[in-house]
Formats: C-alpha cells, structure tokens, sequence
C-alpha cells in the first residue's frame, strides 16, 4: 500500500468521529476508517493498476463502507447526514 495505518493514526481517527480513541466499534468511526484506508488505496491503484489484489481488497472495502452507511441511515439519519458531510462522501 502507499502509507501503512499506524496505531495513531487509527486512534485519532475514532477520537474525531467515534467520540473516544478506544471506541472502536462505533460505526460512525468505523466508516471514517474504511474512507481513509479508501482513499489510501485509491491513491495506490492510481500508481500501479496492475496491482489487482489491492482492487479487490478496495471493492470489498467499499462495499463493507456501503452496508456500515445503510445501517447509520437506518438507525440515525442526522448522524448519517452529518457524517456524510464531514467525510465528503456521497451515497
């Protein structure tokens, strides 16, 4: 990959959005974390497009992304809402 997660990254990424470093199943972090390692992997494939491990790691990110929205919207439209907003993603 481009740049490797590292333990603070990851932690300051669920500080923002997840409330709490250590509040690793919220889902709002956890959709935060998957639009990261998203990006990152989009950068990589862009650099080498042969590389199609890393598209089909990336697509099935995506959809796991995908289903963690589905069930926000479901549960908390607002929070859905909002979430979509500061990330910059659209569904």
């Amino acid at each position: 990959m481009s740049e490797y997660l590292t333990k603070e990254k990851k932690a300051e990424i669920f500080k923002e959005y997840g409330g709490a470093e250590g509040n690793t199943g919220s889902t709002e972090g956890q959709i935060a974390l998957f639009t990261y390692r998203v990006q990152q992997m989009s950068a990589h494939l862009k650099e080498n497009p042969k590389d199609h491990s890393c598209r089909k790691a990336l697509l099935s990110m995506v959809g796991k992304r995908k289903r963690l929205l589905g069930y926000l919207q479901k549960t908390d439209l607002q929070k859905y809402r909002d979430l979509i907003e500061k990330l910059g993603i659209r569904k």
